[in-house]
């Protein structure tokens, strides 16, 4: 079933046994994620609205996943000797499915720094050695619409005519800083065009190297963070932007 998401232009790596795991033991489970998935999408005006954090689409993902079982979870590892806890620690979880074999745990990291990857993979390394998860999902931007992303938001200032910062107003894209407007202006006083120019900072600002994409979780994992924890990792494809 992950061949799907492949074939539609999703990033998709499994470790540690994890195809075997979910076509064995979570077949309906892995059908609900796929599904999910495939039917996402982000509208261009709301993401740029949005100012590039969990647009509305965004949340909406989220409770599509919640609304089939995928409910957020905190799991509570507590030593006790002799009857005095000596510590506890709980870890928050997103959304985690039951199924009849186990549990599975999934992250979306749509925009958050880079360092969340850690987190997220040391949390299903501990979870998954204490047997509270079968295995650990992470959902990311993927390489192609990181890559993307610029030619996209661009694309669509020009097919909306955008010029100005008014333009930007009238569409209800107003929440922008003097140090933003400065940076494209003066980007536009020597000859680029406000879209482009717009498009780079917009990028820049939000989706830059230093946060949570594709190749970002694919050198931790490639280190061994998260090890050895059964990982699906999943990249969503510039073919999710609209609009």
């Amino acid at each position: 079933m992950l061949e799907t998401l492949r074939s539609r232009g999703f990033d998709v790596e499994v470790r540690n046994h994890a195809a075997a795991i979910l076509s064995v033991d979570f077949p309906d489970e892995t059908a609900e994620l796929v599904e999910t998935l495939s039917e996402f999408s982000i509208e261009l005006s709301e993401l740029i609205a949005g100012g590039g954090g969990e647009s509305g689409q965004t949340q909406r993902l989220r409770r599509a996943l919640a609304a089939r079982g995928w409910a957020k979870h905190n799991f509570l590892v507590q030593t006790i000797v002799d009857g005095v806890e000596r510590e506890a620690i709980s870890h928050e979880i997103d959304h985690v499915r039951r199924g009849g074999a186990g549990r599975l745990a999934l992250e979306i990291e749509w925009n958050n720094k880079d360092p969340f990857f850690d987190r997220d993979l040391e949390n299903f390394q501990r979870l998954h050695a204490q047997s509270a998860i079968s295995l650990g999902i992470v959902v990311t931007r993927g390489s192609s619409l990181q890559d993307r992303m610029l030619p996209r938001i661009r694309g669509w200032l020009e097919a909306q005519g955008l010029q100005s910062e008014e333009d930007l107003q009238r569409l209800g894209i107003g929440d922008r800083t003097a140090k933003q407007r400065a940076a494209v202006e003066a980007q536009v006083a020597r000859g680029v065009s406000f879209p482009e120019a717009f498009a780079r900072k917009f990028v820049g600002d939000k989706f830059g190297t230093a946060t949570t994409h594709w190749s970002k979780l694919d050198e931790r994992v490639r280190r061994g963070v998260g090890n050895p924890c059964p990982l699906v990792l999943i990249g969503l494809p510039d073919a999710i932007l609209s609009g």
